[in-house]
């Protein structure tokens, strides 16, 4: 005689204090153009100097990026840059793996709205940092830690505003504990 059989109850996963963010890298896809991941990004920051990830689209913001670089525009050494090949491809995860592997704040950064050279890449960007902060709100940490802007290839003044404005505003809110 057949029996069906009876799934067992998972267990339940251990509770997280409200302020921490843990993420399994290992299940966090590479999103990096150059195939460098987030961890080493960060990494590059010094002993107890804050970092801020900014996830810049190929076609615009990465261009302003360049821009800024080649008139050799100071930005906040806070700032550790990922050129992506479209802001569409910024997964919430991406975001959060930032933050758990030692930024205090991460922003995305792609073309304007309705411009976007993969017709609606920036639109889900727009939601996903969406999502990211209400998230961020709920465990008790700063929604201001996530952020999306958009610019053209052209405007470097935005770029630079934008880096840093987001470097005032992580700046002014306290380290993420770490575990």
């Amino acid at each position: 005689m057949n029996v069906p059989a009876v799934a067992e109850p998972e267990a339940t996963p251990p509770a997280v204090a409200a302020t921490e963010v843990r993420i399994a890298a290992a299940r966090v896809p590479e999103i990096s153009a150059s195939g460098v991941p987030v961890s080493e990004v960060i990494a590059d920051a010094a002993d107890g100097e804050r970092s801020i990830v900014a996830f810049l689209c190929r076609e615009c913001a990465y261009s302003a990026a360049d821009a800024a670089g080649n008139a050799r525009t100071s930005l906040p050494p806070t700032i550790r840059t990922i050129m992506v090949p479209c802001t569409g491809r910024v997964s919430p995860l991406h975001l959060l793996a930032a933050l758990a592997e030692g930024a205090d704040g991460v922003y995305v950064a792609g073309c304007l709205e309705g411009q976007c050279h993969y017709r609606v890449g920036n639109f889900h960007a727009l939601d996903r940092v969406a999502f990211v902060r209400r998230l961020l709100e709920s465990v008790g940490v700063e929604p201001e830690r996530a952020a999306m802007f958009t610019m053209s290839a052209a405007d470097t003044p935005r770029f630079v505003a934008t880096a840093r404005g987001m470097d005032a505003t992580v700046s002014r809110l306290p380290r993420l504990p770490r575990s």
